[in-house]
């Protein structure tokens, strides 16, 4: 019996070697815009040049935060990618051409104060939630789902304040923050997008 590493893989007809830390993100950083455009995805690319990430190849993942991953600012995250690089996001899209409508996106991460644990990212869009609500939901989301790792009760009734009493009790989970946007469409009938994100990079 022939016994292949689990470190190999075939790609492409040949054996490829794959260390799991090169997949494994070690830093993010959020970001966030918005792109009005007569075109549907014109204004979905107006948005992300508006947030600076136009010019990635943008790969969806889902909700976590990886142990030992360092929280950049902006512009010291984008310093560390090049253009057409593949990169894992996690992405929240909202987009209107109703004029009045507002379209929301917003990603909230919620830290744990133990950085060998994971932690938790968390995305929303939707359309006619202000600002400051969006901030709270995504927020309270990724901070209930690392809450329930520990085996924290809530009742999922509960309003945010008190949840949020809940995760100031327990002394596992440090802080969340979020990136949000927002926009009104306007008048002219065009197509308002907003994107929110959070950005892996490997």
């Amino acid at each position: 019996m022939i016994v292949v590493p689990d470190d190999l893989f075939i790609f492409g007809g040949s054996w490829l070697k794959v260390n799991r830390d090169d997949w494994t993100p070690h830093a993010l950083f959020m970001t966030c815009g918005q792109g009005s455009h007569r075109e549907k995805l014109a204004s979905f690319e107006l948005a992300l040049r508006d947030a600076s990430i136009e010019c990635y190849n943008l790969i969806p993942v889902s909700s976590i935060l990886p142990p030992r991953c360092e929280i950049l600012e902006r512009s010291a995250g984008l310093e560390q990618l090049q253009p057409g690089q593949v990169v894992p996001v996690v992405l929240a899209r909202s987009q209107s051409a109703v004029p009045g409508e507002q379209p929301g996106a917003a990603v909230g991460m919620a830290v744990p104060r133990d950085r060998e644990h994971y932690g938790y990212l968390s995305e929303h869009h939707v359309l006619g939630m202000g600002a400051q609500e969006l901030e709270d939901y995504v927020e309270d989301l990724a901070a209930e789902m690392l809450a329930t790792t520990y085996g924290l009760e809530f009742d999922p009734e509960a309003s945010w304040d008190e949840k949020r009493e809940l995760w100031s009790i327990d002394n596992r989970i440090v802080r969340t923050r979020s990136v949000v946007e927002t926009a009104t469409v306007g008048p002219e009938h065009c197509w308002t997008t907003v994107v929110a994100a959070a950005v892996l990079i490997l």
